[in-house]
């Protein structure tokens, strides 16, 4: 029965698509839209495959991988134990949690400037942007996390007489891993987003360099085959993201 559900909610999802490509196709074709500005599908996708074949854009898309990945990497265990410092002290939560809450509420690109006068224009610069653009929504939700542990099930632990190794790896860990999970996949979306800003910003490779080259070079078609290249990729980390976080939540619908 799940999985009729699910099947009949990913046919609805790929009906949508389809009928914005079709939307598209339409208004670019028939004169609606200017298709020099917005070149059809018909065009973009073929050059999306063309462009994925091309060895100096794969080399593009490979700095921007890298970058996200190292910006997760760092962002992840940063993120999670700051979250959980603030959730367990109640000094340090009323103190640095609002400060917390402000800095996620403002734009981040506000602060790139800084950022480029701190590390460059570099690799470094882009992974650190990367890093502050995530770490915020990571620390927010491991401190949701460990608010939401059910207080029942530590009760019932310390009465039969659980030690704090099995409270945490038992309880807390299985209560907090999935909105932990959704943090993180949160936290990718705007990982992702900030580094391409930050490429697109000033760098000399990426993919935000490369949308910034054909957007001033006027190669609408190439623009937006990176775009949907861009946007697939994220597609793929959050769905994978989102997967684990459905099965690490399992047990709370079991």
């Amino acid at each position: 029965m799940a999985a009729r559900g699910r099947g009949a909610v990913l046919l609805a999802q790929a009906a949508v698509i389809l009928a914005l490509f079709l939307a598209w196709e339409v208004a670019s074709q028939s004169g609606l839209a200017d298709a020099r500005l917005l070149p059809p599908p018909s065009l973009v996708v073929p050059r999306a495959f063309s462009l994925m074949a091309d060895e100096s854009f794969r080399r593009h898309l490979w700095v921007t991988i890298q970058e996200v990945s190292l910006a997760v990497v760092i962002a992840a265990p940063l993120g999670v134990g700051i979250g959980l410092v603030l959730a367990e002290s109640p000094y340090l939560g009323r103190a640095f949690k609002p400060f917390f809450h402000f800095i996620a509420a403002v734009p981040k690109s506000v602060f790139l400037p800084v950022f480029i006068l701190l590390f460059g224009i570099g690799f470094g610069q882009k992974v650190a942007f990367g890093v502050f653009q995530a770490l915020f929504v990571l620390v927010i939700a491991t401190s949701a996390a460990v608010a939401a542990v059910p207080r029942d099930l530590l009760r019932l632990a310390h009465a039969n007489g659980a030690t704090r190794r099995q409270i945490w790896t038992e309880i807390y860990w299985n209560a907090m891993l999935p909105l932990i999970l959704e943090g993180l996949r949160l936290g990718m979306i705007f990982n992702i987003a900030g580094v391409i800003f930050a490429e697109m910003y000033v760098s000399r490779a990426g993919l935000g360099q490369r949308f910034t080259t054909w957007g001033e070079t006027f190669q609408m078609p190439e623009l937006f085959a990176g775009v949907l290249i861009a946007a697939a990729l994220s597609i793929i980390v959050n769905e994978t993201l989102r997967a684990l976080e459905r099965r690490a939540g399992a047990w709370r619908t079991a």
